[in-house]
Formats: C-alpha cells, sequence, structure tokens
C-alpha cells in the first residue's frame, strides 16, 4: 500500500532559529552545505587551463577566468540561489521535490503542472547522477596531492581513493551523528586554508583582486577568444558545482544562517584561493609557469605545509562526499513518501534526530557506481570531462521551476521578473550549453544516469496511478458493503486493522478474508496512509478517525513528506469504541498485488514489465509501517494494468 498524496494537510514546520542561535547554524552549514563546493579549488582553475581547451595561462586569459569565476559565484550562488531561490520554500524546506510538491499545492493539481512535475523528477534524476560523480571527483583528486607529499604514491593514487570511498559507503550504515559533530570544525579550518594559501601569493600581484573584480575582464575574453571561451564555461562552471546543496540542504539550517556563512566566510575564503592560484602563477617565469598551471593547487603550498594542506583536502573531500550521500538518502525518502519511487528500506540511524536515515539499497548501488567511474576515468582529469553536465542540467531546471514560482505563486510582474529571469537563463543556457560539447568525453555518463533513473521514477509514478485506478474500478462503496456484510458475516473478537491505498471503496484484502475466512473482527478499521504536500504535519493533525457504524472505522493517518511513517506508533493516540489500540488484539491485514498483462490502454509493455520488477522488490508494507510480523496477514490479488 502506497501513500497518496494530500493537498489539504497543514503543516508544523520545526523552525531552524531555536537552539543556539544563527552563528552555530551557520558553523553547521559550513560543514555540510559546502563540503562540495569548497573542494573546487583542487580542480575548477586547473581543468580551464587543461589540454581539453588550450587556453594559454598568460595575463588576459588568467584575469577572464578569475573574473568569470567571481561573476559566476556572484549571479549563481549569490543572486540567484541565496536570495532569490531560497525564498522559494516549502514550510522551510527546499530541493527540488520540495519546490514540485509546492507548486503542486499551490496550482491545486492543475493540467497545466505536468511538464513542470517531469522537469522537478529530472532535476532529482540528475542529482543522483551528481551524487554519483561528486564523490569520485572530490576524493579522486584530494588524493592526487599525496604524490606531492612524496611521488612514490602515484602508481597507488586510485587504490587509495578507492579504499577511501568503500570505507565511507560501508559505515554509512552506523550513522553521521558524532561523524557530522566535527564536519563543522574541520570545514572551517579547511576554507581558513583555503584563503591563507591564497594570501601568501596574493602579496606578490595586489592587483589581481581588481582584475577578478572587473567584469570587463571577463567580456573582452570572450571578444578575444569567441567559441574557446564558450567552450572554457564547461570548467569554469566547476566552481560552482555544489551551488544547488544550499537550496536543498535549507530546512537542516535555513536561509539567513546559509546565506551568512557563505557571504562573510566561504565566498571571499573561495575566491581568495582562486586569486591566489592565478596570482602565482603570473608571478613565475614562463617555462616554470606552464608546469604550475598543471596542477595549481598543491603547487600554491610551501614545502612544510604539504601534510596538513593534503590532509585537510582529503577530509573535505571525505565531508563533500558525505553530504552528497546523505542528501541522495533523504531525496530518496522524499521520493518515497511522494509516490515515485517503490518503498525501500529506510533504516533510522539516530533516535534524536529523524532526517539522519540509512537506506541500504541506495548506499550500495552509489558504491558500484563510483568504484566503476574511478576505475573508468582514471584521474580527476578525466573525470571532469564528466562533472558539470547534471549540475548544470539542475541548475536550468531549478530556473525554470523558479519562474513558475515568480508569476504564479509569487505573482510578479513581468517587467520585475522578466529581467532577472532572462539573466538567469542566459548563464544556464551557456553553461549547459558549454558542458554538452563534454558528451563525447565522458559527459555522456551522468546524461544516461540520469534518464534511466528518470525512466524509474516515471514508471513507477506512472504504473502506481494505473494500479490505484484499476484497484478503484471494482470497488464495492462502503456503506453498502457494511450494512450487507455487518448483519450477516459471523463476528469474532478482537481488531482488524486492514490497509489501503485509497479512502474509498472496500479493501481487497477485507473482500478476501471474508469470501475465504467468512468472518469479521469486532471492530474493523480501515486504515489510509496520506503524505501530504507539506515537510512536516502537525501532532494534532496527524490521525482523522470516522466511525462507521455497527464496528467499521475509517481511520486517516497524514504524514509530511519529510517524515518517517510509524503506524503503530500513531495508533497509540486512537481511541475505538472508547478503548485504546491494542497489538496484542489486533491484526493487519495487507494486501499484495500480483501484475498481469492486460489489453487496456495504460503503458507499453516493457514499462509494465518494469513496473512489475519495482513491485516485486520494493519493501513489503509491513516493514515499511513498522507493523509488527507476528500480527500481519498478506492476502494476494492479480491486477491489470
Amino acid at each position: 500500500m502506497s501513500g497518496v498524496t494530500d493537498t489539504t494537510a497543514t503543516a508544523d514546520t520545526p523552525s531552524v532559529a531555536h537552539g543556539d542561535g544563527k552563528l552555530k547554524l551557520a558553523v553547521g552549514a559550513i560543514g555540510i552545505v559546502f563540503g562540495d563546493i569548497g573542494t573546487s579549488p583542487l580542480y575548477a582553475f586547473r581543468e580551464t587551463f587543461s589540454g581539453h581547451y588550450g587556453i594559454e595561462a598568460d595575463r588576459m586569459h588568467i584575469h577572464g577566468v578569475l573574473s568569470l569565476v567571481f561573476w559566476s559565484m556572484m549571479l549563481v550562488v549569490t543572486i540567484k540561489y541565496v536570495l532569490t531561490i531560497m525564498k522559494a520554500d516549502n514550510k522551510g524546506e527546499g530541493g527540488s521535490l520540495a519546490l514540485l510538491a509546492l507548486i503542486n499545492r499551490q496550482s491545486g493539481g492543475a493540467r497545466w503542472t505536468w511538464p513542470i512535475v517531469l522537469l522537478g523528477v529530472f532535476a532529482t534524476a540528475l542529482f543522483y547522477g551528481d551524487s554519483m560523480i561528486t564523490p569520485a571527483m572530490s576524493v579522486l583528486s584530494a588524493t592526487e596531492g599525496l604524490s606531492y607529499i612524496d611521488r612514490g604514491f602515484s602508481p597507488y593514487i586510485v587504490p587509495i581513493a578507492l579504499t577511501i570511498l568503500i570505507g565511507l559507503f560501508a559505515i554509512q550504515s552506523r550513522g553521521t551523528a558524532k561523524v557530522g559533530a566535527l564536519f563543522g570544525p574541520i570545514m572551517l579550518a579547511y576554507f581558513s586554508m583555503l584563503a591563507i594559501l591564497g594570501v601568501t601569493h596574493i602579496v606578490s600581484d595586489p592587483s589581481i583582486i581588481l582584475a577578478t573584480l572587473n567584469p570587463v575582464n571577463a567580456i573582452r575574453f570572450f571578444i578575444t577568444d569567441g567559441f574557446t571561451a564558450f567552450i572554457a564555461l564547461g570548467a569554469v562552471v566547476l566552481a560552482v558545482t555544489g551551488a544547488e546543496a544550499l537550496y536543498t540542504d535549507m530546512g537542516h539550517f535555513g536561509r539567513a544562517p546559509i546565506g551568512l556563512s557563505w557571504s562573510f566566510f566561504v565566498l571571499p575564503a573561495l575566491m581568495l584561493n582562486y586569486m591566489g592560484q592565478g596570482a602565482m602563477v603570473l608571478s613565475a617565469e614562463p617555462a616554470h609557469a606552464a608546469q604550475l598551471i598543471g596542477d595549481p593547487f598543491f603547487q600554491m603550498m610551501p614545502e612544510a605545509w604539504r601534510v596538513p594542506v593534503v590532509v585537510l583536502a582529503l577530509l573535505a573531500a571525505i565531508i563533500a562526499s558525505q553530504a552528497v550521500i546523505s542528501g541522495a538518502f533523504s531525496l530518496t525518502q522524499q521520493a518515497i513518501q511522494l509516490g515515485f519511487m517503490p518503498r525501500l528500506r529506510v533504516e533510522h540511524t539516530s533516535a534524536a534526530a529523524a532526517g539522519q536515515i540509512y537506506i541500504p539499497m541506495v548506499n550500495w548501488s552509489l558504491m558500484v557506481m563510483v568504484i566503476i567511474l574511478v576505475l573508468g576515468f582514471g584521474s580527476s582529469s578525466n573525470l571532469a570531462a564528466a562533472y558539470g553536465i547534471a549540475v548544470t542540467g539542475a541548475m536550468f531546471i531549478d530556473t525554470c521551476l523558479l519562474s513558475v514560482v515568480l508569476f504564479t505563486l509569487w505573482k510578479w510582474p513581468a517587467w520585475r521578473a522578466l529581467p532577472m529571469l532572462a539573466i538567469f537563463f542566459i548563464v544556464d543556457i551557456a553553461y549547459f550549453g558549454a558542458n554538452l560539447i563534454k558528451v563525447p568525453d565522458g559527459g555522456w555518463v551522468p546524461l544516461a544516469l540520469g534518464m534511466a533513473i528518470f525512466t524509474f521514477l516515471t514508471t513507477w509514478s506512472r504504473g502506481r496511478s494505473l494500479m490505484q485506478q484499476r484497484m478503484a474500478e471494482g470497488a464495492m462503496p462502503i456503506p453498502i458493503f457494511v450494512k450487507s456484510a455487518a448483519n450477516s458475516a459471523t463476528r469474532v473478537a478482537g481488531t482488524a486493522v486492514f490497509l489501503t491505498s485509497t479512502s474509498d471503496g472496500v479493501p481487497h484484502a477485507l473482500l478476501h478474508n471474508l469470501k475465504h475466512n467468512k468472518v469479521l473482527h469486532e471492530r474493523v478499521v480501515l486504515l489510509t496512509v496520506q503524505i501530504a504536500d507539506v515537510p512536516y504535519v502537525d501532532r494534532s493533525k496527524l490521525v482523522q478517525i470516522e466511525d462507521m457504524g455497527s464496528g467499521f472505522h475509517r481511520l486517516v493517518l497524514k504524514y509530511g513528506f519529510m517524515q518517517p511513517v510509524n503506524v503503530p506508533e500513531a495508533l497509540k493516540q486512537v481511541i475505538v469504541d472508547g478503548g485504546e489500540f491494542k497489538m496484542i488484539e489486533t491484526s493487519f491485514f495487507l494486501s499484495r498485488q500480483t501484475l498481469i498483462s492486460s489489453t487496456k490502454p495504460g503503458m507499453s509493455v516493457w514499462r509494465e514489465k518494469l513496473f512489475a520488477w519495482m513491485l516485486r522488490n520494493s519493501e513489503s508494507a509491513m516493514e515499511y509501517f513498522r507493523l509488527p510480523s507476528n500480527r500481519v496477514v498478506e492476502l494476494g490479488s492479480q491486477i491489470a494494468i
């Protein structure tokens, strides 16, 4: 039984303003939210001047690239995400699915929203592609720094990176609460190190600061190099990968703490480091500059700093990977709750924090794909060809969703919305177009992964909808059933709970139980779990119960899409016939559907087979709803979609 969307429930979102204040939240955000974008200095500047693009590392080009990096951060991260998109929160939560749920609720599920839904689902699919590439890219690029400690590490870079990654995935089941407490201080030290390294080289050429802030240098770069400069955007965008994490993780920290930590700490630290890399190359002799541009980040560090810098870079890469893995778990839970994914086993790793979860299937699938990527590409430079296209695609979709928010939800006038959207679309299309050129060199990997996951998500959503329609077609109205069965069937002691995905009609399990066992319990409860379009539903609105007479009751449990579902816990609040639920006297009846081929128009045959496979391999309702295993009875039925 899957939850159905409810658009009427109200939410009670936990406030992020409580606790130790915004400053502590800002520090926590530095540890979690900015891990991905924080590791970009390890490779972004290098890749812009690598052999893939053939850009000469002279003063004009370095100034142009640095100006592009700065204004990309200002337009994409600061203006687009921090100042604009993060205002479009769903009761405090952000991310593509949260925004989709918000749009769906505000529009009342209007028919014009279906293309928007598909865009949001595709953005979700691209995130999974990014969550595979980010750990591989971050850890591999940081591990390559070991060769600057000792050249003897060079042949073992890939094995060491794989060992770190496998270990990271292996500890996910234990939860990240204890390790997460160290994320903030470690990333504070890492960003401070970025800033200090940058300043030590900027002092040799302070003019680079004004050159970076001057947008004319970016424009001159395009005028001088034309299409080559456009292609270079595919590497420049690596500097802002992770920007979408600000919006996705907004619910954990709040918009103000994230904006505070970005504006006053993370952005300055990143730009100081990028400018330091540029100043270092420009101050070197031409022959030495060509060597420095091959890996400027690790060649910035003085001899005495090499070990701590490489260790900090490795820790930052692990934290960036941890953040994106945890994000994949959270996004998967949302997708399950909102009906885009079959039930999967979700384990809660913290008794205090409901958001700390572990999903084994997602974890091991990500690990396998990350290992394949590391072995397939072999180096961070090769992997950079595949990195960026998923991120820029998701950023473009975010702008499309923002357009709907501005015109439909916020009711902005065209003169106010269009100029800003035009800038965002120009930037997003330019970056996405530049990354499309990478497709033959590896960019096809995240696109193929995204399309495969998009197919899975849409197939499940469509198949689930068709299955519910077929089940409802022949359903008997509840009042008729109560009148006909209440007095004719033998009543036995106890309570029977029949789970059903809809609040109309008699559950198949109830009909089968009456047909084969020819009995009804004294108390019959028809239970429906509904998932609201809001992150959290207030506890006082969790339970709705209706007495239908003759011992029959309709019970609806409403959850937000960020809340874990626990039916036995919720039943503790329910009073039936003047008494509480007693698990020892309660039986839960579930219906397990088997799909059969049908002549009715539904989905293509291959999608029906895919949906049937997903249905067979989904988590059982007993485990997903945390029902006591010794109180569950499953009755099978066949459905043609």
